[in-house]
This record gives structure tokens, sequence and C-alpha cells, in this order.
């Protein structure tokens, strides 16, 4: 089961306009801090106050990163992991 929601038909990603099909998006937490140990992270969508969306931007192997994870078939070093989480959440509160 993947969370994957696309407000807009365009999103601006890093002052370049990319198509619906150019991005993966997620609310996940979890997700984007392991998608990220292997793509960076393109913008933290804040429109919502409660929840931030995570926008990436898409790449080859990115389905089977996402099938790998949802088939808990990755293998992620716990330190590099929760560095990563720390990163993404001092990010996160940072931003506006």
């Amino acid at each position: 089961m993947w969370i994957v929601i696309f407000l807009e038909k365009t999103i601006t990603m890093t002052h370049q306009k990319l198509s619906i099909n150019d991005c993966f998006s997620t609310f996940d937490l979890a997700l984007a801090t392991t998608i990220s140990l292997w793509y960076p992270i393109e913008e933290i969508d804040k429109h919502n106050p409660r929840k931030a969306s995570f926008l990436f931007k898409r790449h080859e192997k990115l389905d089977k990163l996402l099938e790998d994870y949802w088939n808990r078939k990755l293998k992620i070093e716990p330190q590099e992991y929760f560095n990563q989480l720390k990163a993404i959440k001092a990010r996160l509160y940072s931003e506006k």
C-alpha cells in the first residue's frame, strides 16, 4: 500500500516545473526517511498545517525501492536511518 497524493498537475521543485508523472509524494515520515537515504527530498509541502508532504523527483529505481520497502526487504543500518530521520525533522521544523 503506497500513500501517494498529488495536489496539482504540475509541481514546482527547486525552480523547475515537473509533471505529475515526474514526482512521488508521501506523508509517511518513515517512508520519506528511507527514500531520502537514496534520493534527495526535493521539497517539503506544508500547505496543510497538520501534516507535511515529502516530494521526490521520480527515478527509474524508485518503484523498486518502494516495493522493497513495503515488502520489508530493505536492509538499512540503524544509525544511518536515525541520523537521516533527525536531519529531516530538523529541516521540517526549521522551514517555513
